[in-house]
């Protein structure tokens, strides 16, 4: 049986694509690869992408002249999870905190990981986790 190795891409929707990069760039410090009017695509940690799609932007197939993208959308606040060191978080909780961004949640897990909750302006909740979360992470 073939085995997945890994998630390359997450996808968030957004309403505001602008309003979206400058928080990502900014508060996150991601680098953008590319985007267009509907999309901007970041490097995380330089293993994934992270997808940001202007809401209803992507409701039509997308031709290329290497194939074709079906349709997809997404609303209500979506989750997603950005490992960090462990080292690296009371740096940044500070650096939200100095940005505005209001920590929600702290969690400190059996395993030994921490993580802290916070959302981005289109309401998706972010999670910073440490290692010893998961018995894999």
């Amino acid at each position: 049986m073939p085995k997945l190795s890994g998630v390359i891409e997450t996808a968030l929707y957004v309403d505001d694509l602008e309003r979206a990069c400058a928080f990502y760039e900014d508060v996150l410090e991601l680098s953008r690869l590319t985007g267009d009017q509907r999309f901007l695509a970041f490097d995380v940690g330089g293993r994934s992408v992270l997808l940001l799609f202007h809401r209803g932007s992507t409701l039509e197939t997308v031709h290329l002249p290497g194939g074709t993208i079906p349709p997809h959308d997404g609303n209500g606040p979506i989750h997603v999870a950005f490992s960090i060191a462990a080292g690296d978080l009371a740096a940044w909780e500070t650096r939200l905190t100095e940005r505005g961004v209001a920590i929600e949640g702290r969690t400190d897990w059996p395993r030994g990981g921490r993580s802290i909750y916070f959302r981005d302006p289109d309401n998706h909740l972010l999670e910073l986790v440490t290692p010893g979360v998961w018995a894999i992470y």
